[in-house]
Parts: C-alpha cells; structure tokens; sequence
C-alpha cells in the first residue's frame, strides 16, 4: 500500500512540475579540486526539503481521498440493496438511457400537475353524503339555446362592424385627399370671407362696424353737414349745428352715418331723437338744403330749381316759423320756386302764390289766389 501511495505521490509530483530524480539522496558532486561547494549544496538541501514537503502533503490527501472514495462506495453499495439490486453492477445494467429519463420525468411532472387540478376540484366539491336538488336539463338547454343565439348575433355585429371600420377607413382617406385638394379653395374662401366680413361691417378689424359704402358715403355726408350747418344757424337763431360721428346711434346697428346735435347755447351733443318736433323739422329742413346744395355743387354748377316742404310748419314755435320762412324766401328770391304744403293760417301773408285745396260733397276742388 506504501508503494502504491509513494507511486501516485510521484505522479502527483510529475504533474506539479517536479522531477522524480530530485528525490535522490544522494550526496551533490563536488568540484574538481576536491573541496566541497558549500552554496551549491545548500541549494540542493533546500530543494529536496521541498520535495519531501510536497511529498508530504500528497501522502495525507491521498489518504483523506481513499477515506471518501471508501464512504461513497458504501452508501452506494446500501442505496443499490435498498433499490432492490443484487449488486452494483446489476443497478447500472438497469439503469435507462438519458433521453428515456428525461420523458419520464417530464410524464411525471404532468402527472402531478393534473394530479394537483384534480385535487382542488375535489376540494371544492360539495359533500357526497349532502343532499342535491338535480339540474333543469330544460332550463339549461334554453340557457344554451339563447347563448348560442346570442353569440350567432354577436359573430354577425362583429362581422358587420369590421365591414363598418374597412369602408369608415376607406371614407377618412377619401375624406383626407378632398381636404387636401380642397385646401387652396378653403384659403381663398377664408380671404373673401374676411374680405367681405370687413366691407360688410361685420369683423373683429372693424372697430365702427361700418360697411364700405357706408364709410363712402360718410364722406359725403360731411360735405351735407356742413352745408346743412349754414343754413341749421340762420333757422334756429346761431344755437343748433350739426356733427357727424362714427358711433352707432339709437336703434342702428351699423355706425359711420350717424348725426349729433350739438347746442351752442349749453355746450352739449346729443342725439336727434331728443329734439322737439319742431326742432326735428328745421334739421331736416336744413339737411334737405345742404342735400340740394351738394348736389348743385357736384352737377357743375347746376341749381335744383325747384323745392317742395310738406307739413311740420305747425310744429314751429312763430320766432322759429319766422326763420324759416326767411330762409324760404331767400331760396325763392334766389331764382328758385318753393312749394310749401301747411294748414298754418300764419303763413298765409308771407306765401305770395298759393293754391287752396277746398273739400266737398263732390270732390276737392283748388283754387289759385295770390298773397298780400
């Protein structure tokens, strides 16, 4: 048995990367004047002391291997006889392929998992010994009908609403390729849009809410006012004028045409709809005189020859009755012909020419006289 150790030692020590040879005792050569080198033979004391330490420790884990290998040979031998094996040998003949152990373990664990389902459906199982009312076969069976329908209506919604979604996602194509084509003709719909917004009075951009004509013709309303104006003073004794503002006045829903009245005597505007019926009548008296003059200016010179004023006279107080009429006879005297429809008896001596219009049973009859 020392043999056999001391031989796997000094193949364990080949293996280290010793050399056999160096276990050698015999004593180092010496040189050739016959003294001896003590340096070299301390060297090779101190390398064969490593040698045998080396030996050493292989010798003891030899042992402690032999130790093992003896202890599993034995448990191996026990387990074998437990199994039902005559000897070693008889247990690796029978042992199976590893492929063949793989199936089975595999079998095995499905078995125990099916084994595990099965369990707890049992667990859950009402009691054997416990009485149970037996099942409405009809009552399933309609059950099952009426599932069954259901889900026949239910395949045929599915169907009908993928057929839905396939011609809604062909619809948003066509859809998005006609706003794409339609996308210039939208910008210039939105530039006219605005554009016509803007001259009707309607945008955001247009403070006044005014419409291009009326903004045009504002202007010539200013050349009327103030027309109007001169003749306004001589009428109402210097007091009332004319303004034209932007504003919206009483019940107008676009502005750029409205008028103010502004009384000198107190230093305030205010809207037309607050004067007195007289006061109404002479403004748009003096308006439809500026109107004229206006117009005479702009037809080269031309004057309106004729002038009709029907009613308001009686509305007038007679210092008022008595400005007008001398703004009358000054057109008249002007070159121009002044007809004036009234019932005012005061007015009688300053018409020169009048024309009574008398009724009767038989119908109104006229009938020309001259003034005083």
């Amino acid at each position: 048995m020392l043999n056999i150790v001391f031989a796997g030692s000094l193949a364990r020590l080949a293996l280290a990367g010793g050399d056999p040879a160096d276990l050698d005792p015999a004593e180092p050569e010496l040189p050739l004047d016959g003294r001896p080198d003590l340096a070299a033979l301390e060297r090779a004391l101190d390398h064969r002391l490593g040698v045998v330490r080396q030996l050493r420790d292989l010798t003891r884990e030899q042992a402690i291997a032999e130790e093992s290998a003896t202890q599993a040979l034995s448990r191996c031998e026990e387990a074998v006889t437990e199994a039902g094996f005559a000897d070693l040998g008889s247990a690796l003949a029978a042992a199976l392929p590893a492929a063949e152990q793989e199936r089975l373990s595999t079998a095995v664990e499905a078995h125990r998992a099916r084994l595990a389902a099965v369990t707890e459906v049992l667990a859950d199982a009402p009691d054997p010994g416990e009485e149970h009312a037996l099942p409405d076969l009809e009552v399933l069976a309609a059950r099952h009908a009426d599932a069954h329908a259901g889900l026949a209506t239910a395949l045929t919604g599915a169907t009908t609403s993928r057929v839905r979604a396939e011609r809604l996602d062909a619809l948003v194509l066509e859809l998005t390729g006609a706003l794409e084509t339609w996308a210039p003709v939208q910008e210039q719909l939105r530039l006219a849009t605005s554009v016509s917004a803007f001259v009707d009075g309607r945008s955001a951009d247009n403070p006044l809410q005014m419409r291009l004509s009326a903004y045009v013709l504002a202007w010539r309303l200013s050349q009327v006012v103030a027309a109007a104006n001169e003749r306004l003073a001589r009428m109402s004794d210097q007091r009332y004028s004319l303004e034209h503002t932007g504003r919206r006045g009483a019940g107008e829903t676009r502005g750029g045409l409205s008028l103010l009245v502004r009384d000198d005597w107190s230093g305030e505007s205010r809207d037309p709809v607050t004067l007195s019926g007289g006061e109404t009548f002479v403004v748009s008296l003096a308006l439809a005189l500026g109107l004229a003059d206006v117009i005479a200016q702009e037809a080269g010179g031309t004057e309106l020859d004729t002038l009709f004023v029907d009613e308001g006279f009686g509305s007038l107080d007679p210092d008022t009755l008595e400005d007008v009429m001398d703004t009358l006879d000054s057109l008249r005297e002007g070159g121009r012909v002044v007809g004036v429809v009234s019932h005012v008896t005061e007015m009688r001596d300053r018409i020169p020419v009048q024309l009574h219009v008398t009724k009767g049973r038989s119908g109104s009859s006229v009938r020309l006289s001259r003034g005083v």
